[in-house]
């Protein structure tokens, strides 16, 4: 699909020297996916906040205490 849009000059500048102007078109589909997706994992994030609840969690009386236990818990975990 074709799609009209207006960019300032020195910006179609840089990016004519980063990717040439017969590779313009392939560049903003990329960039503009790229964005896309990352938009997608913020709305994902945004949705999963709070989504646990507040209390009720193993960790709950010593955090501190729990990462360690989980960290040395496997044998085949290194370090």
């Amino acid at each position: 699909m074709r799609l009209h849009i207006s960019l300032e000059d020195e910006l179609v500048a840089r990016l004519d020297r980063r990717v040439g102007r017969r590779r313009r078109s392939m560049f903003i589909a990329q960039t503009v996916r790229h964005a896309l997706d990352d938009e997608a994992r913020w709305d994902d994030i945004e949705a999963g906040i709070a989504a646990l609840a507040d209390q009720g969690h193993e960790w709950d009386a010593d955090p501190a205490a729990w990462v360690h236990e989980q960290r040395t818990a496997d044998a085949r975990r290194l370090g």
